[in-house]
């Protein structure tokens, strides 16, 4: 056996512990960085299990920060220097950038897989050149469960390539690696939230109060993985049993566990008139729309206007809607579908021709531009002096819209963390688990069907009583029929009736344990 003096033996270990610090060096930094640029954050988030956090990770702002991502791809790859593989493919879609980036520096060929499989084309579920056979390595950018993992994984082993190696940028440490390496997969992690708390302290960016309850919130709430694959974290809400209670509780109940006052005074509405019934008051001339309003209005809970497709609007329009809203004890929502950034959407509710905020009780948004849409309607309600509420757009009614189950759980989020101004969705059936929320649909009609320019028609049995909404939206089926008055008071009857079923049903059930 060959043997080394003493000294290139002391030499060579003094430069493996200065790699060592070096790359503790560069982790600290990176964890500085992610802290600076908002990609960590602490405070009170809830999470799509409906547990709240202390802390909320978000990755996705790494795409604005072309440095700090490509500081991302080199920990990346020294993470992964002992796996072995021929290509590589990142979890989509926040793991995407990495995988990218990595490829790139390391001349490695990158695979898709398609989160949604298109049904025409190729209908690939992984796109890319390899060979059956190949190992391919597993990008991600966090590791709770780790499930989400296998959603990927699944396909590429369907297409004959080998998966044994997963390299993650964070390991939130509650319970992932367990679950990733019981299913035969190595988990490589850059770094451990514990891991990250402890640098954020040392740096002094994080009380200690704050450390230990997210080290608490951590050994609270270790993910178990179920034998059909579903996540199940203790302590979690359960939400089919919650919507259950929230389809027995009334209106006037619900109106009481909200501190909204828009939605608190939609719920004393809806119970006093006996009415879940929005009609949309889709007109072009200010006339049109006063009588349409007097016609319905005795029927309704609420109307909904399209100011901008009014030509002869003005200050009288507004104020006409008003009087008549007093008249009939109803509320107005603008259906303005705001989705740009926060001054610009703020401006658009408080100024312009229409001057929003001044007469509308509530009005819409996408949640497409980020919390920022939000923080802009709710400075117009502030700045108009009233409380204007706010929907978010969760789904929609028209065929091949483009809003995901995914999407819709981050608007949920959205709302429950902003609910002194959200109290409420647009969606085709009831979102998340907080009685005080008022869901709406559109698209609702006696009879089921379509317009022939996407529309798609509920009846109000299958939106209130099936699916658990709250108010229905009519539109054409009242105010194109030969009587709107007798259409109206069908549909606020209809409506009511599958309310009624509703907590008659669901009071009849027996409800989980």
């Amino acid at each position: 056996m060959k043997s080394y003096p003493a000294s290139c033996l002391f030499t060579r270990a003094t430069h493996i512990l200065d790699l060592v610090t070096m790359a503790d060096a560069l982790r600290e930094q990176l964890i500085s960085n992610l802290f600076d640029v908002g990609a960590l954050k602490f405070g009170k988030f809830v999470l799509k299990s409906g547990i709240e956090s202390p802390i909320y990770v978000d990755l996705r702002v790494l795409v604005s920060h072309p440095q700090l991502l490509s500081q991302v791809a080199d920990l990346l790859i020294e993470a992964t220097q002992t796996a072995n593989y021929d290509v590589m493919c990142g979890v989509p879609y926040t793991a995407l950038p990495f995988a990218t980036i990595m490829s790139a520096k390391l001349n490695k060929p990158m695979l898709m897989r398609r989160k949604e499989v298109k049904k025409y084309g190729t209908k690939k579920a992984i796109e890319g050149v390899f060979q059956a056979g190949q190992r391919c390595l597993i990008v991600e950018d966090l590791v709770t469960s780790g499930l989400s993992v296998f959603e990927t994984v699944e396909p590429l082993m369907n297409e004959g390539l080998i998966v044994d190696d997963v390299v993650v940028l964070l390991d939130r440490e509650q319970g992932g690696r367990a679950n990733i390496e019981a299913r035969g997969k190595k988990l490589h992690s850059v770094l451990q939230l514990t891991q990250v708390l402890d640098v954020l302290h040392a740096q002094g960016k994080l009380d200690p109060a704050v450390v230990l309850e997210c080290k608490h919130f951590i050994a609270s709430n270790q993910v178990q993985v179920s034998s059909n694959n579903k996540a199940v974290m203790p302590g979690a809400p359960d939400v089919k049993r919650a919507k259950l209670e929230n389809a027995i509780m009334p209106y006037g109940a619900r109106g009481g566990m909200t501190h909204n006052p828009v939605a608190k005074r939609l719920f004393e509405i809806m119970e006093a008139k006996k009415s879940n019934l929005c009609v949309a008051i889709d007109f072009t001339s200010s006339q049109d729309i006063f009588t349409m309003i007097s016609v319905v209005g005795p029927a309704v809970c609420c109307i909904k206007t399209h100011c901008d497709m009014v030509s002869d609007w003005t200050e009288h329009t507004a104020n006409g809607i008003l009087a008549l809203a007093q008249e009939y004890n109803f509320m107005i929502f603008e259906d303005r579908k705001f989705a740009d950034i926060g001054n610009t959407v703020k401006l658009q509710c408080v100024a312009g021709h229409h001057r929003i905020a001044q007469w509308a009780d509530f009005v819409n948004c996408h949640t497409i531009p980020g919390q920022g849409v939000i923080d802009g309607l709710r400075t117009a309600g502030f700045e108009a002096g009233r409380p204007v509420g706010l929907l978010l757009l969760a789904q929609m009614s028209s065929a091949g819209n483009l809003l995901t189950p995914e999407y819709a759980e981050q608007t949920v989020m959205m709302a429950e963390q902003n609910s002194d101004v959200v109290f409420g969705y647009i969606a085709q059936e009831q979102m998340g688990t907080d009685p005080g929320m008022i869901t709406m649909t559109p698209g609702v009609k006696l009879q089921q069907g379509g317009d022939g320019l996407g529309q798609q028609y509920n009846t109000p049995q299958a939106v209130i009583e099936g699916k658990g909404s709250d108010i229905i939206i009519v539109g054409r089926g009242i105010t194109q029929s030969g009587n709107p008055a007798e259409a109206a008071q069908q549909y606020q009857l209809e409506g009511w009736s599958a309310y009624e079923a509703r907590l008659s049903q669901a009071a009849a059930a027996t409800l989980p344990h």
